[in-house]
């Protein structure tokens, strides 16, 4: 019993070719292949097939196929199996929308003579697409903490929908790690490692369904890929029940910094942040979070050495007013404050992607999506149920290039 499966290939219905092998000397006899199998689907006159058409080959008045590819236009092979008895072929994987396809099949009259033919058609193009942005996508060097997020350009709910976005999304590292997609509503995914990035790797991820369908008239838009580095592994531990924080790098302590962070009322959110982006001077106005202006805790002042770690509002930044509260109390409105100097220094050190995280505060824990990056506040068992494949991740080196369309690297 013999079982070949052949790497699908484009289905273009076109002109007839006949090739004779060659071997031991003796030159095989041809044949009119194209009488030897049928294609389905066959071109229409005029128009195009529904992408979602299964494709068979038939090997009629007593052909027996030998090999059979279909290749789209632009190289994508279509993946499929001729059967046990050599007499038909299915394919199994999906056609693109608006696409041309050849179909090429070899098969001999069970006599000994061979011959191929080809034959061509088009799908019909699709009704809507969904695009995907990836990011970071600037191949600038970024904290161990900075997740590759992807934005979809129109929502996407059904699960077996979501099942094939997330099916065309790869990432690759080198090292290489164990991470999982989560999709935190319906236009946006992260992916994170289990712990966080390696220091000093390299990320890439990538989109590529290939014009596959999604669901209903939705197909998948084109392509795009991202990648970045990360640097040292940096993170900043404020403990608000003594007032000081303590900095690591590489997991080695390199600087110990007295701060204030938030007076009861205000008090700043526990749980882990990444820094999202820095300033060296923004107003802030008090305004801007609900505090009448006028009232005992208005404040607008210009602040230097802005370091952002959650959308409302919460930096690390120099607070040279509260320098006799540093190391003692917390007096700030929620962010975490220090000396001019320390300020410049934790600015200058620190970037977006690296972590900052605060403990022993009586705020709210940081919550994990709609506020910055608060990934890493999820545990790992709780991350990979928000997988609409229910898959575990393994990065292959970045730069590697995927052998299947949509590959996903499963953990057995």
């Amino acid at each position: 019993m013999r079982a070949r499966t052949v790497v699908a290939a484009t289905v273009l219905l076109a002109p007839l070719a006949l090739c004779g092998c060659g071997g031991g000397g003796r030159t095989p006899d041809t044949v009119d292949a194209s009488q030897l199998v049928r294609v389905s689907p066959q071109a229409p006159p005029r128009g195009a097939v529904d992408p979602s058409t299964q494709v068979v080959v038939s090997a009629v008045h007593g052909g027996r196929l030998t090999d059979v590819t279909v290749r789209s236009a632009d190289g994508r092979m279509v993946p499929g199996a001729i059967a046990a008895d050599d007499r038909s072929w299915r394919s199994s994987g999906t056609l693109s929308a608006g696409q041309r396809y050849t179909v090429q099949v070899s098969a001999d009259d069970g006599d000994g003579a061979r011959g191929t033919t080809s034959q061509q058609f088009a799908t019909t193009p699709a009704g809507k697409t969904l695009g995907v942005e990836l990011t970071p996508g600037d191949h600038a060097v970024y904290g161990v903490g900075e997740p590759v997020t992807a934005t979809l350009s129109v929502p996407v709910h059904d699960p077996a929908a979501r099942k094939v976005v997330e099916s065309g999304l790869t990432v690759d590292s080198t090292p290489s790690v164990q991470g999982a997609w989560y999709w935190v509503d319906d236009k946006t995914l992260h992916f994170r490692p289990q712990g966080y990035w390696p220091a000093h790797a390299t990320v890439s991820a990538a989109y590529d369904l290939g014009g596959r369908r999604i669901q209903g008239d939705l197909f998948a838009g084109p392509a795009s890929r991202i990648s970045f580095a990360t640097g040292d592994k940096l993170l900043a531990v404020t403990d608000a029940a003594s007032d000081y924080m303590t900095v690591y790098r590489n997991g080695e302590q390199i600087n110990s910094i007295p701060v204030t962070t938030g007076k009861p009322g205000f008090d700043t959110r526990n749980g882990m942040k990444v820094v999202l982006e820095q300033e060296p001077e923004v107003l802030m106005d008090s305004s801007t979070v609900g505090i009448a202006p006028g009232s005992s805790n208005a404040y607008h002042l210009e602040v230097h050495w802005a370091t952002r770690v959650t959308w409302s509002g919460e930096y690390v930044h120099a607070a040279p007013w509260s320098v006799d509260s540093q190391g003692v109390s917390n007096v700030s409105h929620g962010c975490t404050g220090m000396s001019m100097a320390n300020a410049e220094w934790f600015f200058d050190t620190f970037h977006r992607g690296d972590l900052v995280q605060v403990v022993n505060s009586h705020g709210d824990d940081m919550a994990p999506f709609g506020n910055g990056y608060g990934d890493w506040n999820l545990s790992w068992a709780a991350w990979q149920k928000g997988s609409a494949l229910h898959r575990v991740v393994q990065t292959a080196p970045a730069g590697a290039a995927a052998t299947t369309v949509g590959f996903i690297r499963p953990v057995a």
